[in-house]
């Protein structure tokens, strides 16, 4: 008897279980709320895209002007600092013993120079005075002699050898008279002119090779170009550091004005006009409007970077980069963020 109801039975369940999954399909599922709501539009007729914050000055990658260990760091993240200041300096004790070098050639080219120009010294003129004196005194004596000679020679009391000892005796004093005052001239002359030009040259290059030295030194500290923020370091003491270095040293910018640098598409770019107001939202935040004013443009259009997921969006899209500045603080904004971006497109 039950054998004769079982698969009537069964047919019967299967048609239920049938009937109830149609029904359960065809229900409306629950609407779900986003997990993160998006922004609305704020304007009726607008240019959307997406804008990240930036420094008034652009990022600035900070780079080494030279290769080496690096010895110092003197700058932290969110550092304020101003133009000029001290970033990195690396090790520089070979430099330091070469300006030490250097520093004492450049003396010795400086002492050599003064002594060519302090010619005469002072020392030197009394005794070569005293040789042209002494040199003159002998040659009156030597005269002298020749011409007692000479007269004795007549009545024949010397003989003409020693006549002409004589004589040989004056042309030896005369030389040696002319020979002490051509010292004497000489010294008192000073140095030669051209010994001082080699001189001054000699100076010039030990300065320049000092000054050489010098700069490698100044080049061996790396300084912040501008007055801003520290946003990124990327060095430590004792790293070494090539050229060019493989990633920024430090990144740094002007944030006392933040800018946001909106991609307007090039669909958009026949509605776009330069000085639209723009706000823009945060992600995540859709309530609260942040103020744009229009700063520039960038008049090179570019292949899009920064892709939103939009199912509109192509990959081969060019944008034009447009710059707004952000007209309050109120709102806190973090460099790199991204935000979206609404221009009034309203305005004629």
């Amino acid at each position: 008897m039950f054998h004769k109801y079982l698969l009537p039975l069964i047919a019967i369940g299967l048609l239920g279980l049938a009937a109830a999954h149609v029904a359960k399909s065809q229900q409306t599922p629950p609407k779900l709320n986003p997990i993160v709501e998006p922004s609305k539009n704020p304007f009726s007729s607008s240019i959307a895209g997406s804008g990240i914050v930036e420094p008034r000055s652009e990022n600035i990658s900070i780079g080494s002007h030279l290769p080496g260990v690096v010895a110092e760091v003197f700058v932290n993240v969110g550092d304020q600092v101003r133009a000029g200041d001290r970033l990195l300096r690396l090790d520089d004790r070979q430099l330091n013993a070469e300006y030490a070098v250097r520093s004492a050639n450049l003396s010795a080219a400086e002492a050599q120079l003064k002594r060519l120009r302090d010619q005469p010294r002072a020392e030197e003129i009394p005794p070569l005075k005293a040789k042209y004196f002494e040199a003159q005194a002998n040659l009156d004596n030597a005269r002298d002699l020749y011409n007692r000679a000479q007269r004795l020679a007549k009545t024949g009391a010397i003989g003409e050898e020693e006549l002409i000892t004589k004589r040989n005796a004056v042309a030896v004093s005369e030389a040696q008279l002319q020979k002490a005052e051509a010292d004497l001239k000489l010294t008192e002359a000073g140095a030669w002119e051209p010994d001082k030009l080699v001189a001054q040259r000699a100076v010039d290059q030990s300065r320049a090779l000092l000054m050489q030295t010098k700069i490698e030194l100044e080049r061996n500290v790396v300084n912040a170009p501008i007055s801003g923020q520290i946003l990124q370091k990327n060095v430590r003491p004792g790293e070494y550091v090539g050229i060019p270095p493989s990633q920024a040293l430090f990144i740094m910018g002007d944030t006392s004005t933040l800018h946001i640098r909106m991609d307007v598409d090039e669909n958009d770019l026949t509605r776009f006009k330069p000085g639209l107001p723009a706000k823009a939202f945060r992600r995540g935040d859709p309530q609260t409007e942040i103020s744009l004013s229009f700063v520039r443009i960038e008049p090179y259009v570019i292949p899009k970077k920064s892709l939103t997921g939009s199912g509109s969006e192509r990959v081969d899209t060019r944008v034009l980069q447009v710059i707004y500045k952000v007209a309050e603080k109120s709102v806190p904004l973090y460099i790199g963020q991204q935000l979206d971006v609404y221009v009034d497109a309203s305005q004629k």
